[in-house]
């Protein structure tokens, strides 16, 4: 309950602070990239139900011959990666906190399509709900493997606390402005996972 009232405050009082930002990060990226604005995609979140997830969009819909999107790299614009190295794509998840579907710390929720290629230790990671950000985002990010991803989201749904969350919210703020571990040296976005070896 009281993790619930802090999430709801907060993110209120983080989309009224960020609404300038939130505003003119709408005009650019209808004007750069195109409508929608809002990036949406269906999440597991606690417990593995289904909830649609709010970003700012950050690529192009390009494709190639087939009809096919190009790879992450060749879609990634200029804007978008300046958009997406100051975590401003992220803001929009603020109104899935105030919905209730995600919470301000928490394992990241990741694509459904992984859901059967977790071993049941990796599955834990669903015992609480997702966040924006968590143990794991200031731990390595996108800077580290899925295992050791996983062991980070699993020890923190083992030991969350009040305590814990803030120490997490704090180095966020810190790594933002650092721009740390935003992505991989081969990728602008995480390699999919592809199940354990």
């Amino acid at each position: 309950m009281l993790k619930r009232l802090f999430d709801f405050t907060v993110s209120l009082i983080g989309l009224v602070i960020t609404s300038p930002i939130i505003v003119v990060s709408s005009i650019l990226i209808a004007k750069k990239l195109g409508k929608p604005v809002l990036f949406r995609q269906t999440r597991p979140g606690k417990d593995e139900v289904p909830f649609e997830i709010y970003k700012f969009r950050t690529m192009t819909d390009e494709k190639d011959e087939y009809g096919e999107l190009l790879p992450d790299e060749q879609r990634m614009t200029k804007l978008g990666s300046t958009i997406r190295s100051a975590s401003i794509d992220e803001l929009p998840q603020l109104i899935n906190v105030l919905k209730g579907d995600l919470s301000l710390v928490g394992p990241r929720p990741l694509l459904m399509e992984y859901l059967p290629l977790y071993n049941e230790e990796q599955r834990k990671r669903h015992s609480v709900k997702p966040g924006i950000t968590g143990w794991a985002q200031i731990n390595g990010r996108n800077a580290i493997t899925w295992e050791q991803k996983f062991k980070l989201d699993v020890w923190y749904a083992e030991n969350q606390s009040f305590k814990l969350d803030m120490y997490i919210l704090y180095k966020t703020v810190e790594n933002v402005l650092k721009k740390k571990d935003i992505s991989t040296d081969a990728h602008v976005t995480m390699e999919r996972f592809k199940g354990n070896s």
